[in-house]
Formats: structure tokens, C-alpha cells, sequence
């Protein structure tokens, strides 16, 4: 059994990655922190866990060495904490933002203050496994991904691979639920203010851009138009991404392109039926789960594409890529603690 210990496991994505790995068949959880909750149970902050866990949060400076340290910190905490955490544990998995980006100064330019740790950021393999599997496989310092660069990225990904794009110009439009804002309180999360609303919060300039610029960049990079959308939903991301294909590619040549990619990976599918609500992505039934699921339609009037990818933003956008990741790197089976395949309805 791997030990593992969480820090920051009172907000929702430390709850995830609390929820994953407390069922998890070859992971024993030995801590969990919260500076505001040491002392208390971790099922008074996360109900779910009444009867299932008796951990209590400690504080980070209680801190004992383990196999696996998930940090699920802030946005700029983890940076200024690594050194300190580094000789902890084995393995790092960092779910914040703190070390996505593999150039320095794109941390000025998207998060608005310099990297105070950069020499650790080439030392981080960007954990999305269905790109990066041999080196996560290797890596001691894994990072998680965005959750809406997450769906943008492996929506995309085929196509710039297999180079059937026509130009290297990319629309994207991802709507999000609300607890991708986080656990703590502000205007625009308040019940009366979100409920009902289809809300556009950053049109432009969304920090997720730099991670979909860096992992499609095979070759050229591209040109990014990303715009994000706030809707009324607890979990899910929708990435709604166009692009122009080559001339001559037709439906045939979509469908080989993405099931080379994705025909064997366990949580990868391609969705798209003739018939039905379900024909394409739908975040809704995804809730809990670490799929990805990604369709797309061919414009029949000339050469644009649409791709969706929908997912769980606190699942396979967060803590359950986290998981997957932490698979891999430890030797265990990728899939292990990562079966639930969802409910319906909900």
C-alpha cells in the first residue's frame, strides 16, 4: 500500500483527491492538512466521508515523510512551499498551477506576478497521461493540468498531431461550472447571483490559453481564441473548439485520426450517435467520473470543424488526472481507483 498524504484537502479539489484515494485498493491516506480545520475530522467539512473515514486534518507543519504527496494548494502557494515539501515524499503531484507552464515568463504574462521557483518548472512533467504516459511513468514532480485545458487539449490534440488543421487558428468557447471558482465565498458564486445565469467571465485572456498554446505546439504554435462562460452547474466543463481542416479530409479520415489516438485509452471516448439526447458530449453524465468524452461534427458547408470535450472539472480536470497520473508513476494499473463510470440520471 502506497502512502500518501494530501495538502489542502479541505477545499474541493483536496476533497476529490480525498474521496478517490480513500477507496483506492493499493493507496493508504496517512495525512490530510488544513490549516483553518486541524484538529477536526475530515468529514466535518466533507459530509460524505461520515462513516467512511475517521482522519483528521493536521496542520502542514505536522508534515511526516510518505510515498505520494498531492498538493492541492492555492495558486501560488505550492511555489513558494516546494523546497520544504520536495524532501517529503517520493513523488509530488501538485494540483495547482504553480508549475503547468514550462516557460518562465509566461507566469507574468497569464498569472500576473513572476515563477518564485523557477528552476523547478522543467523538472515537472504536465500530467495529462494520454500525451505524456512515458514520462509521467518516469517522473518524480508531476503537475495536474487546467480543467478547461484539459478538455480543449485532448479535444484538439489528433488533429494538430496528425496535421490535417489548415491553419494553425484555434476558437474555443468552454463553459464551466461553479466549482471551479473554488469553496471560497464572492459575489459572483452567491446563490442569487449565479443562479439562472449564463455568465461570460473572461472572453479574453483566460490563463488556461497558455497551457492549450504549449501542448499544441507540434511545430508552429498556434493562435489561441479562448473564451470561458460560467453556467449553472455544480461540476463540468464543455469545450465547444473550431478549427478549419485541410481540404480533402472528409468524416473517414476524422474518425481514424481520433481512434488512433484514443481507440485504447481507458478514459477516452469518442461520442457520437446518430440518434437521441446524447449525441455528443454531455457533462452532466460525467459527475464523478474520470472520463473524457469528445465528439465532433464537420461543417457541411465548407471546412470548419467542431470538437467538444466534456469532463469533470474536479475529476478528470483536477484530482482524478491527478490519480491517474500517480498510477502510472508508482506501477500500479492506470484505471486503479478510477472506475466509477457515473450515474444517470442525476
Amino acid at each position: 500500500m502506497l502512502t500518501v498524504g494530501i495538502v489542502g484537502a479541505s477545499g474541493y479539489t483536496g476533497g476529490e483527491a480525498l474521496r478517490i484515494l480513500l477507496r483506492h485498493p493499493g493507496v493508504e491516506v496517512v495525512q490530510a492538512t488544513s490549516e483553518s480545520n486541524a484538529g477536526h475530522f475530515v468529514h466535518t467539512i466533507h459530509p460524505n466521508f461520515r462513516k467512511q473515514s475517521q482522519l483528521k486534518f493536521t496542520s502542514i507543519n505536522e508534515l511526516k515523510p510518505c510515498e505520494v504527496l498531492f498538493l492541492c494548494l492555492p495558486h501560488g502557494s505550492a511555489m513558494r512551499l516546494i523546497g520544504q515539501l520536495e524532501g517529503l515524499a517520493e513523488r509530488i503531484v501538485d494540483l495547482s498551477a504553480d508549475f503547468r507552464l514550462r516557460n518562465p515568463a509566461d507566469y507574468p504574462a497569464w498569472y500576473g506576478h513572476p515563477h518564485e521557483a523557477p528552476e523547478y518548472l522543467e523538472r515537472f512533467v504536465y500530467g495529462i497521461p494520454e500525451l505524456h504516459r512515458k514520462a509521467i511513468s518516469q517522473a518524480r514532480l508531476i503537475t495536474g493540468a487546467g480543467c478547461l485545458a484539459t478538455a480543449s487539449i485532448l479535444g484538439l490534440m489528433p488533429l494538430f498531431k496528425h496535421d490535417i488543421v489548415a491553419r494553425r487558428e484555434i476558437f474555443i468557447e468552454a463553459k464551466v461550472g461553479s466549482s471551479a471558482a473554488g469553496d471560497t465565498p464572492h459575489l459572483s458564486t452567491h446563490h442569487p447571483e449565479r443562479s439562472g445565469s449564463v455568465r461570460s467571465f473572461q472572453p479574453t485572456g483566460h490563463r488556461h490559453t497558455a497551457e492549450v498554446v504549449q501542448e499544441l505546439s507540434i511545430g508552429q504554435p498556434p493562435t489561441v481564441h479562448f473564451s470561458a462562460t460560467a453556467i449553472e452547474a455544480v461540476r463540468g466543463v464543455l469545450a465547444t473548439c473550431q478549427v478549419f481542416v485541410k481540404e480533402g479530409v472528409e468524416e473517414k479520415d476524422l474518425w481514424k485520426v481520433y481512434r488512433s489516438e484514443y481507440g485504447d485509452e481507458p478514459f477516452v471516448r469518442i461520442v457520437k450517435e446518430r440518434q437521441g439526447i446524447y449525441r455528443y458530449p454531455e457533462p452532466k453524465i460525467l459527475a464523478g467520473t474520470n472520463f473524457c468524452d469528445i465528439g465532433f461534427e464537420r461543417d457541411a458547408r465548407g471546412a470548419r470543424l467542431v470538437v467538444m470535450a466534456a469532463l469533470d472539472n474536479l475529476v478528470k480536470g483536477a484530482a482524478g488526472n491527478g490519480v491517474q497520473a500517480m498510477n502510472l508513476a508508482c506501477g500500479l494499473p492506470e484505471t486503479a481507483g478510477l472506475e466509477f463510470p457515473g450515474l444517470h440520471p442525476i
